[in-house]
């Protein structure tokens, strides 16, 4: 029995190791205190503003012209990972290949998420198919606010930063963040001013996170790891 106990024990505390290396502890780059997101964006719109009332309407259009394409790409990026930018980088862009990378982006998305759902806690903005009826999602409707779009916010702070590793495909990224974001309002689950916020608050998290000593470190190993692959994939292509 003790020793049942004991393998149970070490099989848990291996699973928690795992647990904690896939999912990290926010602020190891930037902290929740660091930035105030109530003051980089604007406040969401209420919910019987002509802003809102714009929005819903715009949600609703898009869904009345929505095709089979255009669900299968919200669901795609209804899953969200860094590695989707490989229709951008290159098929050989995968964690499997780039772990410190993989890594590195993991932190990156610990710390934004735990600021940017501060955004969300403060303006609690019902999701549009909470306020017409008419909206029907065709992804997977999240339970928290609307304001600001974290997908959104995500998509551009990921651009930002690949733009540091790739900056010969800054302005492909920059429009693969801006699909994915309007994929969030072909989805049903966001307005057109959620996505604005994320764009704006992206951009700024890039730019705090590019200022601190540790991100700049962390970068320089990543471009590293990139390349050593980068040069390892393009010798196979050329060999015979």
């Amino acid at each position: 029995m003790n020793t049942r106990f004991s393998l149970l024990r070490l099989f848990l505390l291996i699973a928690l190791a795992h647990t904690v290396q896939a999912y990290p502890e926010p602020g190891k780059f930037l902290r929740t205190d660091d930035l105030d997101v109530t003051k980089v964006i604007p406040a969401a719109p209420a919910d019987n503003s002509l802003a809102t009332a714009a929005d819903i309407e715009t949600v609703y259009q898009i869904q009345k012209r929505r095709t089979p394409e255009m669900v299968a790409l919200a669901n795609y990026f209804a899953e969200d990972s860094v590695f989707q930018y490989d229709a951008v980088i290159g098929a050989w862009f995968t964690a499997a290949n780039l772990p410190r990378t993989a890594e590195f982006f993991l932190q990156i998305d610990s710390d934004r998420y735990a600021i940017s759902s501060k955004g969300k806690q403060v303006w609690q903005r019902p999701r549009p198919p909470l306020l017409d009826s008419r909206i029907k999602p065709c992804v997977h409707l999240p339970k928290s606010g609307s304001y600001p779009s974290g997908h959104s916010t995500q998509a551009f702070l990921w651009a930002n930063l690949l733009a540091e590793i790739f900056p010969e495909h800054r302005a492909a990224l920059r429009e693969r963040a801006e699909l994915v974001a309007w994929s969030r309002i072909i989805g049903g689950v966001h307005y057109p001013t959620d996505i604005t916020a994320g764009r704006i608050l992206g951009d700024r998290l890039a730019a705090e996170f590019l200022k601190r000593p540790a991100v700049s470190e962390a970068l320089a190993d990543v471009i590293a790891e990139v390349r050593r692959v980068s040069a390892k994939e393009q010798a196979a292509a050329v060999s015979p």
